[in-house]
């Protein structure tokens, strides 16, 4: 029974089979010495997916995943290696050839969102919203997909970090050449 249910999809928030193998080669190889490795990382991911589609916390995920703590400590290491952010670049460049666009983005938009954090530590007041809390710039593609985020006080100007975006762009997507973007970012 065990083995059919691991090969059926029990949430929603669980991989599919396309899905699990185009992440797949981009899994830490076991180590050559040591104890051999007894998590599958499918389930480590659909666990993390699980978290975060159903917004419970950590201790409350359900007992058909590993062990709350090993999730954890998975996630971490994973997190350390950039791995999700290698993930979600590369499911970036699958949708975009799905779509029969070039794998690769050349243009994007960039905006900035004013939210409230009253208990913040790094926070700022955004005069024109009337706001106390923090600014996420964030850039995506002209279809939508996410490029970039960054966070920053609210008292930071829009082009202020639109250039900090800007600089981290040029890093991860080096191929993008135009961004659109209203007239608070006119002096970019």
């Amino acid at each position: 029974m065990a083995g059919i249910t691991r090969k059926t999809k029990r949430y929603p928030s669980d991989m599919t089979e396309e899905e699990w193998e185009r992440i797949a080669p981009l899994m830490p190889e076991p180590g050559r010495t040591g104890r051999p490795r007894e998590v599958e990382f499918r389930e480590v991911i659909n666990a993390v997916r699980y978290l975060g589609r159903s917004g419970c916390g950590g201790r409350m995920l359900p007992i058909h995943f590993r062990h709350w703590r090993t999730v954890y400590g998975w996630f971490r290491e994973l997190a350390r290696s950039f791995l999700f952010q290698t993930i979600h670049d590369v499911e970036l460049m699958f949708d975009r050839e799905r779509s029969g666009r070039e794998a690769s983005p050349s243009a994007g938009e960039i905006d900035s969102q004013s939210i409230k954090a009253p208990h913040a530590k790094t926070r700022g007041y955004d005069a024109g919203k009337k706001i106390v809390g923090r600014k996420r710039h964030i850039a995506v593609d002209t279809d939508g997909p996410l490029l970039m985020v960054n966070l920053t006080p609210a008292d930071i100007s829009d082009s202020a970090g639109a250039q900090m975006i800007l600089d981290a762009i040029r890093k991860r997507w080096p191929w993008v050449k135009h961004l659109f973007a209203d007239g608070a970012y006119d002096r970019l």
